[in-house]
């Protein structure tokens, strides 16, 4: 790579170990914002500024800033906390943000509508309760996904600690975040930021994501990751991981450099080595990454620029051994496991849904008091999962009843919600996200009932299929590993994307470039008809379309998506 660095590297080797100067922008109170290099600089510290695009013509005409707040993602390594932290979180929350916890893609929750002046008590209430937000965003390793049921495998316990002990080898070495948001002590004037092995003072070319799934559940699609891992494991005994490399969902609309790649699996590491082999491939693209182009940054870039057996023979060399080879997996579902589940110690756990991980109470259906009602007994943990849901953890057989009623009290109950409805995710999108072209969240609930109808007029009804929404390209909601998925191309417009497997092996690919509402009932109403007629015996739906539409076409990239 050549010298010619984007402006965000600079802003990265200029920070301090991060600290730069959002210290000062932060006091500063005679505006709600921050300036474009402590924009970049907070999200290294869990935190994106946004603004309410429903109000920006009013406050224009008003001649007033726009309405600045705060998203806050927290770090929850496999989305596991107690329930303490759930009710002091919901406080927090109520006090200093919109009183709504949204529940990520990551597995993790974030706050939105937090004005500047309370961002740091919101960081100090985090930190009372063992919480924090470094590293939720930014340049470097985000939140740790690993699937949350107990019940998947024996080995779950040892598995599901592998989120955490990952988070924290791979966590950057800067005391920045606790000087900024927790009046700890100040580097001093003119001396070198903590020296940081793994990041330096350059971090990561762009976001690295990591994520684990237990076979045959794919909650997280592991695929979609810069590192995916598999857990293997033997009767009750877990060996390590499948490693895949190079997954990443990202695209920009009309830049054919740019696209969605599943990861590449390249080997199998035993559990001792895992640690050590992750970091190495995390150095790897902090020195090989594109620092040029942002938009070309990410791992998925790397490995197919230099190539994935390069990639894996520079990680044999750096680790100084050789990956064996993948061990036999099978993945069969993707979505939660809703009502009681028994895991292997005998514990208990319940999934709730939690339509797109908006926690609130919606016409008698109130997620927001029952958590608060249980929690409050303390007879469970709480996890969040990959596809936005919540589940009560650990729970002991004699207090499954007095669960029962409380989630009886305010309306729980799962049965009056399609199978798709239950497998459907979509980003926040509008009206706080400043990337997004069509509304995500908020739209996709009504346009699932309207589906619904399509799926009950063709026989379809019990049958589950993958829809995921985003108002914008980049992925957040993996749109492009759905069965049927939406890319927000323009306000009321999407792609429409077809063809990805129900197991989150295989992308999809576009079908029609751009369509509104009626569109897409219209042709999904025709498609439906035609799966109906003529698909194979217990074949799903996006392997039909897959089958019959792209040809059995294997969707690798931008040459390949022209030209299908």
């Amino acid at each position: 790579m050549s010298e010619k660095l984007s402006a965000n590297e600079g802003m990265k080797t200029g920070s301090r170990g991060l600290r730069g100067t959002l210290a000062d922008g932060l006091a500063n109170q005679i505006t709600g914002g921050l300036d474009e290099v402590e924009q970049q600089l907070v999200k290294f510290h869990g935190s994106y500024q946004q603004d309410d695009r429903d109000r920006r013509a009013e406050r224009e005409r008003k001649k007033l800033e726009w309405a600045y707040s705060y998203m806050i993602r927290l770090r929850i390594s496999g989305g596991d906390i107690t329930a303490n932290q759930w009710l002091k979180l919901q406080d927090s929350c109520d006090e200093n943000a919109s009183g709504i916890i949204k529940i990520t893609t990551r597995q993790t929750i974030q706050f939105h509508g937090i004005v500047k002046a309370r961002m740091k008590p919101t960081m100090k209430d985090f930190d009372a309760l063992g919480l924090d937000s470094i590293a939720a965003c930014g340049d470097v390793n985000r939140n740790v996904m690993c699937g949350a049921n107990p019940a998947l495998a024996p080995y779950h316990e040892e598995v599901f600690e592998f989120a955490d002990k990952i988070s924290l080898h791979l966590l950057p070495k800067t005391g920045a975040f606790r000087e900024i948001w927790l009046d700890g002590k100040k580097l001093a004037e003119g001396a070198p930021a903590e020296e940081d092995p793994l990041y330096q003072e350059r971090y990561l070319p762009r976001k690295f994501k990591i994520a684990i799934a237990l076979p045959p559940h794919n909650e997280n699609d592991v695929f979609a990751n810069d590192i995916g891992l598999i857990a293997i494991g033997e009767g009750d005994e877990f060996l390590g991981f499948n490693i895949a490399i190079g997954g990443g969902l990202g695209a920009t609309h009309g830049n054919s450099a740019t696209y969605p790649r599943r990861g590449d699996v390249i080997g199998f590491i035993p559990k001792n080595k895992t640690l050590d082999t992750l970091w190495q491939i995390v150095a790897i693209q902090r020195d090989h990454g594109n620092r040029e182009d942002r938009k070309l940054s990410r791992l998925k870039y790397t490995v197919d620029r230099l190539g994935v057996e390069w990639f894996k023979e520079e990680i044999e060399k750096r680790c100084d051994y050789k990956l064996d080879e993948a061990k036999p997996y099978e993945f069969s579902y993707r979505g939660d496991a809703f009502g009681w589940v028994e895991d292997y110690q005998g514990k208990w756990h319940y999934g709730i849904f939690v339509e797109n991980g908006v926690v609130n109470d919606v016409n008698g259906y109130n997620i927001k008091s029952a958590m608060r009602e249980i929690t409050e007994t303390e007879k469970c943990g709480v996890r969040f999962t990959g596809n936005q849901n919540l589940m009560l953890s650990y729970v002991d057989a004699k207090n499954k009843a007095a669960i029962d009623a409380l989630l009886l009290k305010h309306g729980i109950a799962h049965d009056q919600y399609s199978k798709s409805r239950k497998e459907a995710i979509a980003c926040v999108a509008m009206p706080t996200c400043p990337l997004a072209l069509a509304e995500g969240q908020r739209y996709l609930p009504d346009l699932i009932t309207k589906i619904d109808g399509l799926q009950d007029k063709h026989g379809l009804k019990d049958t589950p299929i993958t829809i995921r929404m985003t108002g914008c390209p980049n992925g957040c909601g993996r749109p492009y590993l759905a069965e049927i998925g939406f890319v927000g191309k323009a306000a009321g417009k999407y792609a429409l994307r077809l063809g990805g497997d129900y197991e989150g092996e295989r992308l999809n690919q576009v079908y029609k470039e751009e369509v509104d509402e009626a569109e897409i009932l219209e042709t999904l109403d025709n498609l439906f008809a035609e799966f109906t007629d003529k698909s194979n015996d217990n074949e799903r739906f996006g392997d039909y379309m897959h089958r019959t539409h792209f040809k059995g076409q294997v969707f690798i990239g931008a040459d390949q998506e022209k030209n299908s």
